[in-house]
């Protein structure tokens, strides 16, 4: 999913990074208001896990394979606010010392990860989270969340490689999102496990309480 140079028309990729800019000042913003000097180490800690689970590649089907976003892990944990500061620390890292995405295709890159997924698992979890209750439907809730957070940020890439004319919708589409359905059943799993474990860790149980970073958890 992380968009190389060339693909982008400079139309998309400013776009996208006008987008990127102007939701990052946001985050900034409004996480600045909860954070205190004791919860910092929570960002760094949740970016060195997600920076090092997205190393580890589990296998999809036909020799293709996956690794975590976090967007919804992020998100969930310590809201979507600093989850989209964790997911662009992230993503600028693998860009510049791992070539994983363009310099160009940056912004967007950052509007599909660190602002869409993060926002799509939040509402999602919100919504899920306020109509199923206890640990089964917590449960529930946080792999839809999860799932759907990375078919938004795959619809989103396809749109903008689309609208770029790089390759057509009817090809670029199906393909991402049929590859994608499969990849996020892991992103589900996975995000289930640690938000099951940190939540005990940190007495969360459910939506609406205090989150460790001091937003109000998912």
């Amino acid at each position: 999913m992380h968009i190389p140079d060339g693909f982008l028309d400079p139309k998309i990729w400013v776009g996208a990074s006008a987008l990127s800019a102007g939701a990052l000042a946001a985050a900034v913003s409004n996480t600045r208001k909860v954070l205190e000097d004791r919860q910092v180490p929570a960002l760094g800690v949740m970016a060195a896990f997600i920076f090092a689970a997205q190393m580890i590649n589990f296998p999809v089907a036909g020799g293709t394979s996956g690794h975590l976003l976090g967007g919804a892990l992020a998100a969930v944990l310590l809201g979507p606010w600093s989850a989209g500061l964790i997911l662009t620390t992230v993503l600028v890292i693998q860009m510049l010392f791992f070539y994983d995405g363009g310099l160009t295709a940056l912004g967007a890159n950052v509007l599909n990860m660190a602002v869409i997924a993060p926002w799509v698992a939040y509402g999602t979890y919100r919504l899920l989270g306020g109509l199923f209750k206890g640990n089964a439907g917590r449960t529930t809730a946080t792999f839809l969340a999860a799932w759907l957070s990375v078919m938004a940020a795959a619809l989103a890439c396809s749109l903008e490689i689309a609208f770029s004319g790089t390759v057509p919708l009817a090809v670029v589409l199906p393909a991402m999102l049929g590859w994608h359905a499969l990849i996020g059943i892991g992103e589900g799993l996975i995000t289930v496990v640690v938000v099951s474990f940190v939540s005990r860790l940190w007495g969360l149980e459910q939506p609406g309480q205090k989150s460790y970073a001091g937003g109000e958890q998912l």
